[in-house]
């Protein structure tokens, strides 16, 4: 036989989110449907059930927030209780003529056994009852969630800046910092859910007064005209089942209250109410003697009953000497342990810090890559970070072009940045900023776009080209439009590439320059050999290395640059000289990275008047330029700016031809204002180029 099986909307995952919607439609149902009496008792049941389970629940909750429910339970305990006064009260009128348990045996339960069947007495019980909800304890449990929302919004912006200063300062992590913001935002919204579904219990108070007077006088009219009962009859089923029927809704909503008075008023700690009450009201041994002491004399006065207060007293007097014994032994292992030798109190105490010594000097990474926490997804191995295998990339292609390989960056997080920020360092130096958002693409302006975008205008961080942070769905439309589109790792990883080939002279260090020659010596060990340290120290080779890479010059031709310092070393020692050698050698490879596949080289040139001054000024006995005349040397480089950008307009690279001696006098006063000009003397250039002269510089001088 096969068994039933049920839809997967009531066993799925989501089957929890029918249960509220199939409460709501009952509790409405039982207002309109008529109930028999054994479903009556099922849900007065239930309506006492859920709020011992409430009450419970309250005095174990740590923080209010543990129970952010409690205002929803709230509102829908008391339109259950609401339900079953509507459903009693008709029972109770068309069957309460024929008996105390025409309602059910839970309203007859308690007509006769809580009130004992006496109506007088019930109805003074119900009085107090509601009296004691409505303006006690439901009243003071609102007043103190009204004070505790209020409080709560004042105190808002306060603990948002301590959660941003914590996060700033890398106390806690952004997961940590969301979770505190949003516990913030619910704890106002907590006590503002409590303010206002306190007055649904209030005004449930009144309608349970409401509901039964209306039950007492609409059960005698209805028992004495249709059902022909005598007016004490009448007054005596009718008065007993409603004040029943109250005190059945009564009392769960008295302990709803409680429990809505536990929650609101508690001060948050690690302890639930019960842990607060004993350890903080039985805590000291004095209080609980005196209590005794004075509960003892009360039970020997005359007429006081004896029994009753003298048991209390040595309870409370027995608890305090136990408390007091506990308190002296925890006293005397402290004393122990303060006395005991040097090497007891070490295994005890924590850890002495240790003496500062060299390993505690960290050595400053040569580079360095920053990022704020927004950015930690493109740099985080365990995310599959794209900027990292972008950095690997970076370094190999630079050693492919460059000719040595560049020292590792080190990437960490730093939460003093802008979320969205990074910086670059170069031996713990920031050499370079900006910021990029994960998500977004940066649109750049190359200067041939057709319109402008929407989004934040920025600038392209690498080159200072303007551009536009848009959004992903635009993408497509700005390449259309053409704007170069890159993502927020092409944008960091663009702007280190660009550092660490502005500074590759700054990152070839002793070490690198070492195991150049060692991997060159695999193969030519005799070249390498014979110029270091025989001919050439180590020093001077790495100057003449990192002149030709402050000049944008490549080194991946070692050998041409041994063996032409091997040539030139017996001559002269001095790097500078031998760097202009070098880049002789070299020259053919140097026009060939400036001006890739062409012929016709176009450049600019000196005035003959200007190249002469240069020329008599060197002869003169400047030959770094520094007695060049104040007003020539603004006039040189203001007209040198205007040609290259002059040259920059017509698409071409900027690049000054001058006779070898002022080649190097030139590149250095240039190269601070003008870092994208090469300079080039006609001695670097091969034979089989053709010269095409586009501007002059110092024509006016």
């Amino acid at each position: 036989m096969n068994s039933m099986k049920l839809p997967a909307w009531l066993t799925g995952p989501n089957s929890r989110a029918l249960a509220a919607p199939i409460l709501i439609i009952m509790i409405l149902a039982m207002m309109v449907l008529p109930l028999p009496a054994f479903v009556l008792d099922m849900f007065f049941s239930f309506n006492i059930a859920l709020a011992i389970i409430v009450l419970l629940t309250s005095l174990y909750t740590i923080k209010p927030l543990d129970f952010m429910a409690f205002p929803a339970v709230l509102l829908v305990s008391t339109m259950l209780r609401l339900s079953l006064n509507v459903a009693s009260t008709r029972v109770v009128l068309t069957e309460g003529h024929t008996g105390a348990d025409a309602a059910g045996k839970v309203i007859e339960a308690f007509g006769h056994f809580l009130i004992g069947g006496n109506y007088t007495v019930g109805i003074v019980v119900f009085v107090i009852l509601t009296i004691i909800n409505f303006t006690v304890v439901t009243k003071g449990a609102g007043r103190i969630a009204e004070v505790g929302a209020r409080f709560a919004l004042d105190a808002m912006p306060g603990k948002q800046m301590a959660i941003d200063a914590d996060l700033n300062a890398g106390l806690i992590g952004e997961q940590e910092a969301r979770r505190r913001r949003t516990e913030v935002s619910q704890e106002a919204e907590f006590y503002g859910a409590m303010d206002g579904a306190s007055k649904y219990v209030r005004g449930d108070a009144v309608a349970g007064i409401m509901v039964t007077v209306i039950n007492v006088v609409g059960g005698l009219i209805v028992g004495m005209v249709q059902h022909d009962l005598d007016f004490a009859t009448a007054l005596q089923n009718y008065t007993l089942l409603a004040i029943g029927d109250g005190l059945v809704a009564q009392i769960p909503s008295l302990v709803i209250s409680v429990a809505a008075g536990v929650v609101v008023s508690r001060v948050a700690s690690e302890q639930d109410i019960g842990g607060q009450l004993i350890g903080q009201l039985f805590a000291k041994p004095q209080v609980m003697y005196i209590t005794a002491g004075i509960i003892g004399g009360m039970g020997i006065i005359p007429g006081m009953p004896h029994v009753a207060f003298l048991m209390l007293a040595g309870t409370m007097g027995g608890a305090a000497y136990a408390m007091s014994k506990r308190k002296e032994q925890a006293a005397v292992e402290e004393a122990v342990a303060a006395a005991a030798g040097p090497e007891t109190q070490a295994a005890l105490a924590a850890p002495e810090v240790e003496e500062a010594t060299w390993q505690d000097i960290v050595p400053v990474d040569t580079l360095g890559l920053e990022v704020g926490y927004r950015l930690i997804p493109l740099v985080d191995k365990g995310q599959n970070g794209e900027l990292l295998r972008r950095i690997k990339g970076i370094r190999k292609k630079f050693a492919q072009e460059v000719g040595f390989l560049s020292p590792p960056v080190h990437i960490r997080d730093n939460l003093e940045l802008k979320p969205s920020g990074y910086r670059i360092l170069l031996k713990g130096v920031e050499v370079g900023s900006g910021e990029a958002f994960v998500g977004q693409f940066l649109a750049i302006n190359p200067g041939v776009v057709s319109g402008p975008l929407p989004g934040t205008t920025t600038t392209d961080p690498a080159f200072g080209l303007p551009a536009i942070w848009i959004d992903a769905g635009l993408r497509e439309q700005a390449q259309a439009m053409g704007y170069t589109v890159v993502d927020a790792g092409t944008v960091v990883a663009t702007h280190l590439n660009h550092l660490i080939t502005t500074h590759a002279a700054e990152l070839l260090g002793r070490q690198e320059v070492q195991q150049l020659l060692d991997h060159l010596g695999k193969d030519a060990p005799k070249l390498v050999e014979d110029l270091v340290p025989k001919m050439l120290p180590l020093a001077t080779l790495q100057k003449v290395l990192q002149n030709l890479l402050a000049e944008g010059v490549h080194i991946r031709d070692m050998r041409s640059i041994i063996e032409t310092l091997s040539e030139f070393a017996v001559h002269t020692q001095d790097a500078n000289d031998l760097t202009a050698q070098v880049r002789v050698a070299l020259g053919r490879a140097i026009v060939q990275q400036i001006f890739p596949g062409m012929n016709e080289l176009s450049v600019m040139t000196l005035d003959n008047r200007l190249e002469r001054l240069l020329m008599q000024a060197m002869q003169n006995g400047s030959p770094d330029g520094a007695g060049i005349e104040p007003g020539l040397a603004d006039t040189i480089a203001r007209q040198a700016e205007q040609a290259a950008r002059q040259q920059e307009q017509m698409g071409l690279t900027p690049v000054l031809l001058v006779p070898a001696p002022l080649r190097t006098l030139l590149s250095r006063f240039l190269r601070r204002t003008l870092p994208q000009l090469k300079v080039l003397s006609h001695s670097e250039l091969p034979d089989s180029k053709t010269i095409r002269v586009t501007s002059l510089v110092g024509g006016q001088a």
